[in-house]
């Protein structure tokens, strides 16, 4: 059975339904079928032009973002100088205070220098008798020499006199040792002489006074052969005398020849010797001039005092920190990218950096990339294989180079910076 159709809502205003020759119906049911189709056509068009609109502009910032690799885990950095002192000594004077500029060679503080003077003037007197010390033993040396050369010139001309002694009274043994033999002939003469003299006078064929002659000079030819016969024994002690002192004068002369060396050899190590001790304190010396001039602790840097870790009245020791400085040259960015923005990177790339403090960017590029990742080189680096593992997207730190040119006197170090690096 078929249902009829609801029927239209009647007209608020019958006369002007009259005077418009219409029925009420058929107007109402034609003005709702011109108007309700157009709604959703508009709001058809707008979504699909808005989602349009979207996707374009989400391709454009995706094929953009692709040239580019961005992080806001970075900070300027440089280096931070920790002054300290090099000498002991108690503080009288400080020269800074904390966030002050100071020019490298500046003075920051001022140790008391009196025991420091003291030990230099120390020194400068042992300079002066290690001085005097060497100046002393260095004529030795010469003078040993020349002793040595005068002693072996004496003993070799004792030794030549000796050997010439030695062959004058060989010489005169031998000289002896012939006349014994003439005077032991001419007396064996003088014997036979007066053996025969005696036998005539006993015939009473000479006269008493031919024999006295005959015995006398028997007796004599017997006191000379006697006479000739000491002297050669004296001659042949004067030989075995000769060769005593030649022996005595050979060994002198080994002596003095062997010795001189090694009398030269020890001057000249105590000449070393003195030699070294004066090193020594003009190595003091110097030593102890260089702590004096540590009394001024001198800033190594140019940069800012960013910490002051010392008052007038403090004892410092040396390696005791002082105060610290950043240096405001050489600053650079670090960057700590994850691992996977790292494909395309690489040195030479250039970077811009967003400083939030000021509110400025800056130019750079990148100067190197870590050789490991932040976790590696903490103090308690992870144990992957230990326990239960979950992946970690790592990060790397990348030097930045600031270029140069730029205003960077308000840079600190640990600002953070945003750093943008073009990869393609």
């Amino acid at each position: 059975m078929a249902t009829s159709a609801p029927s239209a809502p009647l007209s608020q205003n019958p006369v002007s339904d009259a005077a418009s020759g219409a029925t009420p119906g058929a107007t109402i049911v034609g003005a709702a079928d011109s108007v309700r189709p157009a709604a959703p056509s508009r709001k058809r068009f707008v979504f699909i032009g808005v989602a349009i609109v979207l996707v374009a502009a989400g391709t454009a910032y995706w094929l953009h973002s692709r040239h580019y690799e961005e992080t806001d885990d970075a900070q300027i950095d440089g280096n931070i100088s920790s002054v300290s002192a090099r000498i002991s000594g108690t503080v009288n004077t400080v020269h800074v205070i904390e966030n002050q500029v100071v020019k490298q060679g500046d003075v920051i503080a001022e140790v008391d220098p009196t025991d420091l003077q003291i030990e230099l003037d120390q020194a400068k007197a042992q300079v002066a008798q290690a001085q005097a010390q060497l100046e002393a033993e260095d004529p030795n040396v010469p003078i040993t020499l020349a002793s040595n050369v005068s002693a072996v010139a004496g003993a070799q001309s004792d030794l030549a006199g000796a050997q010439a002694s030695l062959s004058g009274a060989r010489k005169e043994a031998d000289q002896l040792t012939a006349q014994i033999a003439q005077a032991e002939a001419n007396d064996r003469q003088a014997q036979l002489e007066k053996a025969r003299s005696e036998k005539l006078v006993a015939q009473g064929a000479v006269a008493q006074s031919d024999y006295d002659q005959h015995l006398n000079a028997a007796v004599a030819s017997a006191a000379n052969v006697e006479a000739l016969r000491q002297s050669l024994a004296a001659a042949r002690d004067r030989v075995a005398q000769q060769q005593a002192m030649i022996g005595a004068f050979q060994s002198k002369f080994t002596e003095i020849k062997s010795n001189a060396p090694r009398q030269i050899a020890t001057r000249q190590a105590s000449l070393g010797v003195r030699q070294a001790a004066l090193e020594v304190a003009r190595a003091q010396e110097a030593a102890a001039e260089k702590n004096l001039s540590y009394a001024k602790i001198l800033a190594p840097v140019t940069g800012i005092v960013a910490k002051k870790a010392v008052a007038i009245g403090d004892h410092v020791s040396p390696g005791q920190q002082v105060v610290a400085i950043t240096q405001t040259e050489g600053l650079f960015v670090t960057a700590n990218y994850r691992e996977n923005q790292l494909e395309l990177m690489h040195a030479g790339q250039p970077a811009t950096i967003h400083v939030d403090a000021i509110g400025v960017d800056l130019n750079g590029s990148i100067e190197s990339i870590g050789g490991a990742t932040g976790s590696r080189l903490s103090v308690l680096p992870p144990e992957n294989a230990s326990g239960n593992y979950v992946k970690v997207v790592q990060r790397i730190p990348v030097r930045i180079k600031i270029d140069e040119g730029q205003a960077v006197d308000r840079l600190r170090i640990g600002m953070s910076v945003e750093p943008v690096v073009t990869v393609r």
